[in-house]
């Protein structure tokens, strides 16, 4: 256990931690010195030489120099002071001072901040441009003449993102940063996750979105006379005491006009918070903070860059009413009339049943709980569902059946802290990408151990410790052989199961067929490497297992995500932090979506519509009766519009006509319906099919919360305002619930939130003033506000506090013939989010990666004499796809890997059947097998060069100062002071 540790810090005694250091001390007792190289989320990188102090006599560095017992720490002496002053003016020789119409003069200019504090008026080493040009692309642009060393950008980039492109080239003459092998930043292995600019403490690395606009002189000219200007500005600012007031007048004046508002990411479940900078509707930058809890200082490139669609002309901003074959713009009252009018008439007619509701995983959790509430208690139908049917479902119905609740067993925090991650049926670094860099950063500078199964050789496949490729399909019988052998050995946790967990004997029994031969036989994963998955689980204190869709989207997906349960429980990997049990959430709420009732047999909360206790609690609050019977999900809805059964639908935020599986067959349920209202931000496919199209907002015009894929619940504020006639989903909702007799009066999402908090024992203490800025929740929260990291401390919630081990059987994958010889896998890539909806609209983005494109192995292609760019058609029973060809080592063999990134003829669910996973209906979306034929053996490459997949990255820890240090031309400042002094003295 850490001890304190008495110092005296510039005369005064104060106490700290033994492993603090002197920056550490000064920052908690408000000693300032420059630290123009530290950033709190990466720690002391040692090159600017700015924080040097004196501790015991002896010049060092503040950042790196942990304290012991009876230091004595002097920031102020002369010596000290001159070291600081020497290190500052090496960093200006670096680095032109042109604060005022500097587009980065917005007040966290580390540079000028310490330049004004130091009360430095003129500088000794004279700025001399290092010969380089500026280099840019769509996202991002690096001035080396503006850029001091300092690495963050590396460090940033090498051990947080870990993609490992940035370095600095030390041995040049003039050293800069470099990216892969000294290329440009369009070549490199670059993924735009914009690290590099956040954590610039600087011009240097900065956002394309901020040249010229967020200065009131920075924009004034084009950048060929950005020289004549700098000139000029430095001849009227003839001091640095001048230049410094001056640039903070102008700096104070962009207050006025930049606007800087915190926001959740809109795209997968990670849950990154940052803050938007905006001049009107214009987005200047993403910018992310250490306190944000899930991501930090980090994002990727969709929650950085990926914000073009909110400008998007192709927006919807009014109403939209068929007419014959096409649609008329109407107002917002014509709309709610008609909406009303066929409700009321297909009530009448066919009773509140044959109407359907579906939410969205990307609107609020207010947003989802009044859509739960208009469907039960102003129709009178539990017919509603969102799309955790397609993803996630299998994943809560396995955890569920084991340990009572339906979510992440702990935080990121304890992804990072583990021992050992196992990730199956998970593309994470492309799926998850902030999430992923915990478990890469741990991996690489704290010895995590990675297991990866995975049908694809993907990043986190390259990058793990053990990866191994079942045949698809195959997860339940490698985890239950593994999970077989563990106990066969007596490696079972046998004092937590017997304290925490029942159903042990029968669930032993279970797993008789489940030997490693037989394991072997069908999965195609040696017993060698089966044994020594069991050896790593058994040898690791604490482990996490993270899954998504490869294991959920199968005929037995919530087997197999209760035999992951089954073998945590088995290790002891729960109730303990760094452990437990994390289905990776798809989107940004559809966790949220399902906790706030979105499901047809449950309430906010998980309570069962069929509970009389709780039913009655919603009757006496929201003044009706509800319905006593659990209503269609998703999956159930298509089938019931076939059967003639449902006759209307209502579709909130979901591309239901491409992302539901056997799309020909879902389209052609949506031409049967009555009626059909579309409430969407685009006019998408689905809404093709709509009788009224809705024009909703997307997250950044609205308030409200998000619960991330950790259970934790953050808030949103609105960023813009709506654009054009566009509204919150919650007013439609409520507009709409107003118009079928309902009185509701909420004014603002906190209201939703209080009433959905009272009715909900899980969410009781969700407040939105415990919610404030960067605070967040994770559920369940007590009504005195208490929340939740670890989801299980003392017990299980069940009954009797114990958890269950649930036996289960292996459910083969459907086989659709031997004329389908091609089995195609699909998920997820970095750049692009599900269909590309929001993505497509990105120009950055799509030149990046402007198609979607097919994977076939380096085999297959010379089997069928397939190349990059080569267009193919899949066949399968349900359908026909059509896309070009990248041809990889990713995927082997028979394998194919088609990305869902796209609405269009190479949508990978024109190729799925309708076959769902046996328990939740969730689409088997992983087993697929087509036929292909090649149309054109000749074509343009889907990927360009300029793809981060073609870069090479240069892994290395850190910065590696200590090549800077072995150059010739330095010379640490505290030994020149040193020096100095010894002369002068002498």
């Amino acid at each position: 256990m850490q001890k304190d540790v008495e110092v005296t810090l510039n005369g005064k005694q104060v106490t700290v931690g033994e492993a603090q250091t002197a920056l550490d001390t000064m920052t908690a007792n408000n000693v300032e010195v420059p630290s123009l190289c530290y950033h709190p989320s990466l720690g002391p990188i040692e090159t600017c030489d700015t924080c040097i102090v004196s501790v015991n006599g002896e010049l060092v560095r503040s950042c790196s120099t942990k304290l012991a017992d009876g230091d004595v720490i002097h920031t102020n002496g002369e010596e000290a002071h001159e070291a600081q002053v020497l290190g500052l003016d090496r960093v200006l020789g670096k680095h032109e001072l042109y604060c005022t119409i500097c587009d980065f003069n917005n007040g966290d200019c580390e540079i000028h901040n310490a330049v004004k504090e130091m009360k430095t008026s003129h500088q000794e080493t004279p700025f001399e441009s290092k010969g380089y040009e500026v280099n840019r692309n769509s996202f991002y642009r690096y001035d080396p003449d503006q850029c001091i060393l300092c690495g963050l950008c590396v460090e940033a980039c090498q051990d947080v993102q870990v993609t490992e492109t940035l370095t600095i080239d030390w041995e040049r003459e003039r050293p800069r940063v470099i990216w892969d092998n000294d290329t440009s930043i369009d070549e490199s292995s670059c993924v735009n996750c914009g690290h590099c600019s956040t954590v610039c403490p600087c011009n240097a690395m900065m956002e394309v979105g901020m040249e010229g606009e967020a200065g009131f002189l920075a924009g004034m000219l084009p950048e060929s006379s950005m020289r004549p200007l700098i000139n000029i500005t430095k001849e009227v600012e003839t001091g640095y005491e001048q230049l410094m007031a001056i640039s903070d007048v102008e700096a104070s004046m962009r207050e006025d006009r930049i606007e800087k508002t915190k926001t959740v990411c809109t795209y997968c479940g990670v849950g990154c918070s940052f803050d938007v900078w905006t001049k009107d509707r214009q987005i200047l930058k993403v910018e992310p903070h250490q306190d944000a809890p899930a991501n930090g200082i980090s994002t990727c490139v969709k929650g950085k860059f990926g914000w073009d669609f909110v400008n998007s002309e192709e927006r919807l901003t009014k109403p939209l009413i068929r007419e014959g074959d096409g649609f008329r713009e109407a107002e917002w009252e014509e709309a709610y009339g008609l909406i009303e009018q066929k409700f009321k008439e297909q009530i009448k007619k066919k009773g509140p049943d044959s109407l359907a509701f579906v939410s969205s995983s990307k609107c609020t959790n207010e947003e989802s709980y009044l859509m739960q509430k208009l469907s039960r208690s102003v129709i009178g139908t539990n017919n509603i569902d969102n799309c955790s049917r397609y993803c996630q479902s299998p994943a809560t119905m396995g955890l569920w059946r084991t340990v009572g609740y339906g979510g992440d067993s702990g935080s990121i925090e304890d992804i990072g802290n583990a021992e050992l991650i196992i990730i199956t049926g998970s593309n994470t670094a492309e799926a998850h990408p902030v999430l992923a860099t915990r478990v890469k950063r741990a991996q690489k500078l704290h010895g995590q151990k990675v297991i990866v199964a995975d049908l694809r050789r993907h990043e986190m496949a390259d990058r793990a410790d053990q990866f191994v490729q079942p045949a698809a399909g195959s997860d339940l019988v490698w985890i239950s052989a593994v999970t077989k052998y563990i106990v066969d050995q007596g490696w079972q946790d046998k004092e937590f199961l017997k304290t925490h967990v029942n159903g042990m004997e029968d669930y032993i029994k279970s797993l008789d067929p489940y030997t490693l031969d037989y394991a072997e036989k069908v999965t195609n994963i040696s017993k060698k490497e089966l044994i020594e998955i069991a050896t790593s689980l058994h040898e690791a204190d604490t482990a996490c297992f993270l899954w998504a869709m490869g294991i959920t989207q199968h005929g037995g997906g919530s087997d197999a995500s209760t035999a992951i349960s089954n073998l945590m429980l088995i290790t002891g990997n729960y109730m303990k932090p760094g452990a437990g049990t994390y289905p990776l959430r798809g989107h940004n709420n559809v966790q949220g979506a399902s906790d706030f009732g979105s499901m047809p047999d449950r309430f906010p909360g998980y309570e069962l519509v069929s509970d009389d206790d709780v039913r009655t609690r919603y009757e006496k609050k929201w003044e009706v009766e509800l319905s006593t019977e659990p209503g269609l999900n998703n999956h159930q809805m298509v089938e019931a519009i076939h059967d003639g059964s449902l006759n209307a639908m209502y579709i909130k935020g979901e591309e239901m006509a491409v992302v539901d599986s056997d799309a020909n067959y879902v389209q052609a349920a949506f031409e049967k319906l009555d009626f059909f209202v579309i409430q969407d931000v685009f006019f998408s496919k689905t809404a093709e099919f709509a009788d009224v199209v809705l024009p909703a907002s997307p997250s950044l015009e609205k308030d409200g919360t998000f619960t991330n894929t950790e259970r934790r619940f953050q808030r949103l504020y609105q960023v813009l305002e709506p654009l054009g006639g566009s509204k919150p989903d919650w007013q439609i909702i409520q507009d709409i619930a107003n118009r079928l007799g309902a009185e509701w009066n909420y004014t603002h999402p906190s209201e939703i939130m209080d009433e959905a908090a009272s009715l909900t024992p899980m969410f009781a203490g969700v407040r939105y003033d415990r919610l404030e800025g960067y605070n967040s929740l994770q559920w369940p929260v007590a009504a005195d506000g208490t929340d939740t990291p670890l989801l299980f401390k003392d017990e299980f919630p069940f009954p009797d506090g114990k958890a269950r081990l649930y036996p289960v059987e292996w459910t083969k994958p459907i086989d659709f013939g031997d004329e389908y010889d091609l089995h195609v896998n699909n998920g997820r890539i970095l750049e692009h989010f599900h269909e590309g909806n929001m993505t497509y609209k990105s120009e950055a983005i799509s030149k990046k990666t402007p198609r979607v494109f097919l994977e076939v192995s380096p085999e297959l292609a010379e089997e069928r004499g397939v190349e990059d760019g080569t267009v193919v058609r899949l066949i399968s029973p349900y359908g026909r796809a059509k896309v070009s060809c990248i041809v990889t080592d990713r995927v082997k063999g028979h394998e194919l890997y088609l990305p869902m990134n796209t609405s269009g003829e190479g949508a990978i669910n024109y190729l799925t059947s309708f076959h769902a996973d046996k328990d939740t209906s969730t689409p088997a979306y992983k087993e697929v097998q087509v036929k292909m034929e090649i149309l054109e053996v000749k074509g343009e490459s889907p990927l360009p060069k300029i793809n981060h997949r073609y870069g090479n990255p240069q892994p290395q820890i850190g910065v590696q100062v200590e090549r800077k240090w072995a150059r010739s031309d330095y010379t640490f400042p505290g030994d020149v002071v040193k020096a100095r002094r010894s002369r002068s003295n002498g």
